[in-house]
């Protein structure tokens, strides 16, 4: 009988340790969505001017190694808010989730090659660098990148749609903040209405409610609190917690 019982205290063990586990995990993915976000913030005015003499500088290279660091961080932190809200954000959220997944994943790709390679190409091809450049503030090349210019494009798009996706499937949910989520639906959108009447480099602020609102999901999923469930003993209906003192009785 006691052999019986200890069995079944230690596996309600182990599934409670692996429930706070979980939420554990939940909970670091908010810290780096939190902090993400705020990298996201704090680069657009840090990021030195797109021109060729900016590339050789050590803030170019400092800003890209933290913008590398940047999107692995958001990456995490998207895995995170999805996994909180997966059943209540449907399809939607589904699909939100894997085009802003890939467009991070994407965008630390650019942002490792302007790291390690724009530096190189600034001092052997200059030509090829300047037409990256372009490329990135939206004018035209005066040399051929390839297909360079297509990814760069699919970029933004993901940004777009996955953006709003996101945000209004989140805000659906409404399992974290529904003003963040509005305010990362509506970031994304509003380079669309404002491009136009800010040139670059001053679009980068658009960035700013974007990464705003991902500090922001962050910090919730950062603060909450969530008690792991009371689980029952198989055929019995007996919570877990009573089974020590059952087993002393025994």
């Amino acid at each position: 009988m006691n052999t019986i019982h200890q069995t079944a205290v230690t596996t309600g063990d182990k599934e409670s340790k692996m429930k706070i586990t979980n939420a554990n995990l939940i909970r670091w993915a908010g810290l780096s969505a939190m902090v993400g976000g705020f990298l996201f913030v704090a680069i657009q005015p840090l990021h030195p001017p797109d021109i060729l003499s900016s590339v050789t500088t050590s803030s170019w290279a400092i800003v890209h190694y933290v913008g590398v660091a940047m999107c692995l961080l958001i990456l995490l932190g998207l895995s995170g808010i999805y996994a909180r809200q997966a059943e209540k954000a449907g399809w939607l959220g589904l699909a939100g989730f894997l085009m802003l997944s890939f467009m991070w994943a994407l965008t630390a790709a650019f942002q490792f090659f302007e790291a390690i390679f724009s530096p190189l190409l600034a001092i052997h091809a200059p030509s090829l660098e300047e037409g990256i450049l372009h490329m990135v503030s939206n004018s035209a090349s005066a040399v051929s990148l390839g297909a360079l210019p297509i990814v760069w494009s699919i970029v933004g798009v993901l940004y777009l749609l996955g953006g709003v996706l996101f945000g209004i499937a989140t805000f659906r949910a409404g399992i974290l903040p529904r003003w963040a989520a509005a305010l990362l639906a509506f970031g994304t959108v509003l380079p669309i209405f404002l491009s136009s009447l800010f040139p670059h480099p001053l679009d980068r602020f658009f960035a700013v409610p974007v990464g705003i609102a991902l500090a922001w999901l962050g910090y919730a999923l950062w603060s909450e609190r969530r008690e792991p469930a009371v689980e029952a003993v198989a055929g019995r209906g007996i919570p877990s917690s009573a089974i020590p003192e059952l087993s002393k009785v025994a």
